[in-house]
Protein backbone atom coordinates (compact mmCIF):
# COMPACT_ATOMS: atom_id res chain seq x y z
CA UNK A 1 0.00 0.00 0.00
CA UNK A 2 1.30 2.96 -0.59
CA UNK A 3 0.10 6.42 1.00
CA UNK A 4 -0.64 9.87 -0.65
CA UNK A 5 -1.59 12.55 1.35
CA UNK A 6 -4.14 15.22 0.53
CA UNK A 7 -4.26 18.55 1.20
CA UNK A 8 -7.90 20.17 0.79
CA UNK A 9 -9.42 22.54 2.74
CA UNK A 10 -12.59 22.18 0.73
CA UNK A 11 -12.63 18.16 1.04
CA UNK A 12 -12.02 18.04 4.74
CA UNK A 13 -12.30 15.00 6.93
CA UNK A 14 -16.02 15.15 7.45
CA UNK A 15 -16.47 14.97 3.56
CA UNK A 16 -16.83 18.63 2.76
CA UNK A 17 -18.98 21.23 3.80
CA UNK A 18 -22.71 20.19 2.96
CA UNK A 19 -21.20 16.77 1.19
CA UNK A 20 -21.39 13.67 3.05
CA UNK A 21 -18.17 11.88 3.34
CA UNK A 22 -18.82 9.61 0.92
CA UNK A 23 -19.49 11.82 -1.68
CA UNK A 24 -16.56 13.88 -1.51
CA UNK A 25 -13.97 13.62 -4.07
CA UNK A 26 -11.55 12.12 -2.00
CA UNK A 27 -13.65 9.39 -0.87
CA UNK A 28 -14.72 8.69 -4.82
CA UNK A 29 -10.69 8.70 -5.23
CA UNK A 30 -10.09 5.75 -2.83
CA UNK A 31 -12.82 3.66 -4.51
CA UNK A 32 -11.17 4.22 -7.61
CA UNK A 33 -7.76 3.12 -6.70
CA UNK A 34 -9.03 0.51 -4.60
CA UNK A 35 -6.72 -1.67 -2.32
CA UNK A 36 -3.48 -0.97 -4.21
CA UNK A 37 -3.01 2.66 -2.42
CA UNK A 38 -4.31 3.93 1.06
CA UNK A 39 -5.53 7.51 0.95
CA UNK A 40 -5.31 10.48 4.01
CA UNK A 41 -6.93 13.28 3.88
CA UNK A 42 -4.96 15.92 5.72
CA UNK A 43 -6.91 18.75 5.54
CA UNK A 44 -8.88 20.98 7.92
CA UNK A 45 -11.28 23.04 6.62
CA UNK A 46 -11.32 26.29 6.13
CA UNK A 47 -7.51 25.90 6.45
CA UNK A 48 -5.23 28.54 5.05
CA UNK A 49 -1.52 27.85 3.18
CA UNK A 50 -0.27 29.20 6.50
CA UNK A 51 -2.29 26.35 8.23
CA UNK A 52 -1.21 23.91 5.99
CA UNK A 53 2.60 24.37 6.09
CA UNK A 54 2.80 24.54 10.45
CA UNK A 55 0.72 21.33 10.02
CA UNK A 56 2.54 19.47 7.14
CA UNK A 57 5.72 18.34 9.05
CA UNK A 58 3.70 16.12 11.63
CA UNK A 59 1.54 14.66 8.53
CA UNK A 60 4.72 13.56 6.15
CA UNK A 61 6.47 12.51 9.57
CA UNK A 62 3.09 10.17 10.25
CA UNK A 63 1.92 9.05 6.84
CA UNK A 64 5.08 9.03 4.65
CA UNK A 65 3.89 9.30 1.36
CA UNK A 66 4.68 8.43 -1.78
CA UNK A 67 2.75 11.74 -3.64
CA UNK A 68 1.41 14.73 -2.01
CA UNK A 69 -1.24 16.42 -3.60
CA UNK A 70 -1.57 19.97 -2.42
CA UNK A 71 -4.41 21.84 -2.57
CA UNK A 72 -4.78 24.66 -0.58
CA UNK A 73 -4.49 28.53 -1.23
CA UNK A 74 -8.67 29.37 -1.74
CA UNK A 75 -9.18 30.62 1.96
CA UNK A 76 -6.02 32.72 1.43
CA UNK A 77 -7.85 34.67 -1.26
CA UNK A 78 -11.37 34.67 -0.01
CA UNK A 79 -9.93 36.33 3.42
CA UNK A 80 -7.47 38.47 1.34
CA UNK A 81 -4.09 37.41 2.65
CA UNK A 82 -0.68 38.73 1.45
CA UNK A 83 -0.18 36.66 -2.09
CA UNK A 84 3.08 36.25 -1.94
CA UNK A 85 3.01 34.68 1.80
CA UNK A 86 0.58 32.13 0.24
CA UNK A 87 3.27 31.54 -2.62
CA UNK A 88 6.01 31.09 -0.09
CA UNK A 89 4.18 28.33 1.65
CA UNK A 90 2.89 26.97 -0.95
CA UNK A 91 6.60 26.83 -2.11
CA UNK A 92 7.93 25.46 1.28
CA UNK A 93 5.09 22.54 1.04
CA UNK A 94 6.44 21.62 -2.14
CA UNK A 95 10.03 21.49 -0.81
CA UNK A 96 9.05 19.77 2.37
CA UNK A 97 7.15 16.81 0.77
CA UNK A 98 10.09 16.24 -1.93
CA UNK A 99 12.52 16.61 0.72
CA UNK A 100 10.48 13.59 2.58
CA UNK A 101 10.82 11.59 -0.51
CA UNK A 102 7.06 12.66 -2.32
CA UNK A 103 6.20 13.39 -5.61
CA UNK A 104 4.13 16.55 -5.36
CA UNK A 105 1.04 17.44 -7.52
CA UNK A 106 -0.59 21.02 -7.55
CA UNK A 107 -4.47 21.58 -7.32
CA UNK A 108 -5.00 25.38 -8.82
CA UNK A 109 -8.09 27.08 -7.49
CA UNK A 110 -9.39 30.37 -8.51
CA UNK A 111 -11.00 33.15 -6.34
CA UNK A 112 -14.44 35.34 -7.44
CA UNK A 113 -13.27 37.94 -9.83
CA UNK A 114 -15.19 40.73 -6.81
CA UNK A 115 -11.15 40.67 -5.04
CA UNK A 116 -10.24 43.09 -7.51
CA UNK A 117 -8.74 41.83 -11.45
CA UNK A 118 -5.38 42.97 -10.07
CA UNK A 119 -5.79 40.49 -7.07
CA UNK A 120 -7.44 37.72 -9.13
CA UNK A 121 -5.08 37.83 -11.93
CA UNK A 122 -2.19 37.39 -9.54
CA UNK A 123 -3.52 34.48 -7.04
CA UNK A 124 -4.43 32.47 -10.28
CA UNK A 125 -0.87 32.84 -11.68
CA UNK A 126 0.64 31.98 -8.28
CA UNK A 127 -0.04 27.86 -9.39
CA UNK A 128 1.32 27.81 -12.68
CA UNK A 129 4.45 29.87 -11.72
CA UNK A 130 5.15 26.90 -8.89
CA UNK A 131 4.50 24.26 -11.38
CA UNK A 132 6.73 25.42 -13.65
CA UNK A 133 9.33 26.30 -10.99
CA UNK A 134 9.11 22.99 -9.38
CA UNK A 135 8.77 21.16 -12.51
CA UNK A 136 5.50 19.42 -11.24
CA UNK A 137 2.19 18.27 -12.43
CA UNK A 138 -0.39 20.96 -12.31
CA UNK A 139 -4.45 20.82 -12.24
CA UNK A 140 -4.67 24.09 -13.53
CA UNK A 141 -8.41 24.88 -11.65
CA UNK A 142 -9.90 21.78 -9.61
CA UNK A 143 -13.27 22.99 -10.00
CA UNK A 144 -13.22 23.26 -14.07
CA UNK A 145 -16.59 22.34 -15.10
CA UNK A 146 -17.89 22.51 -11.44
CA UNK A 147 -17.71 26.22 -10.69
CA UNK A 148 -20.08 28.30 -12.90
CA UNK A 149 -22.75 25.84 -12.76
CA UNK A 150 -25.18 25.80 -10.31
CA UNK A 151 -26.64 22.84 -10.55
CA UNK A 152 -23.21 21.27 -9.12
CA UNK A 153 -22.19 24.05 -6.29
CA UNK A 154 -23.87 24.73 -2.75
CA UNK A 155 -25.92 27.36 -2.64
CA UNK A 156 -23.01 29.72 -1.38
CA UNK A 157 -21.47 29.54 -4.62
CA UNK A 158 -17.87 28.56 -3.16
CA UNK A 159 -18.22 24.82 -2.72
CA UNK A 160 -19.23 21.93 -4.80
CA UNK A 161 -22.55 19.80 -4.04
CA UNK A 162 -22.07 16.24 -4.50
CA UNK A 163 -22.90 16.28 -8.27
CA UNK A 164 -20.05 17.92 -8.83
CA UNK A 165 -17.60 15.52 -6.98
CA UNK A 166 -17.28 13.10 -9.63
CA UNK A 167 -16.10 15.96 -11.87
CA UNK A 168 -13.43 17.33 -9.38
CA UNK A 169 -12.22 13.93 -9.45
CA UNK A 170 -12.00 13.28 -12.94
CA UNK A 171 -10.31 17.29 -13.19
CA UNK A 172 -7.35 15.64 -10.99
CA UNK A 173 -7.30 12.13 -12.40
CA UNK A 174 -5.00 12.53 -14.96
CA UNK A 175 -2.26 14.51 -12.81
CA UNK A 176 -2.73 11.46 -10.76
CA UNK A 177 -2.55 8.86 -12.72
CA UNK A 178 1.00 10.50 -13.94
CA UNK A 179 2.26 10.47 -10.50
CA UNK A 180 1.61 6.84 -9.98
CA UNK A 181 3.29 6.01 -12.96
CA UNK A 182 6.39 7.60 -12.43
CA UNK A 183 8.90 5.64 -10.14
CA UNK A 184 10.29 6.83 -6.76
CA UNK A 185 13.77 7.62 -6.28
CA UNK A 186 14.06 4.63 -4.36
CA UNK A 187 12.66 2.45 -7.20
CA UNK A 188 14.56 4.36 -9.78
CA UNK A 189 17.73 3.30 -7.85
CA UNK A 190 17.17 -0.62 -7.62
CA UNK A 191 15.68 -0.27 -11.33
CA UNK A 192 19.65 1.15 -12.32
CA UNK A 193 21.55 -1.11 -9.96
Amino acid sequence: MQPLAQSDPLQPVPGGRGVERSEGWVSLLRERLGDAHQVVNASTSGDTTAGGLSRLPEALERTRPDIVLLELGGNDGLRGLSLEQMKSNLAQMIEQSRAAGARVGLLGIRIPPNYGQAYTEAFRAIYPELAQRYEIPLVPFLLEGVALNDELMQSDGIHPNAEGQPIILDNVWPVLQGLLQTPDSATAQRAGS
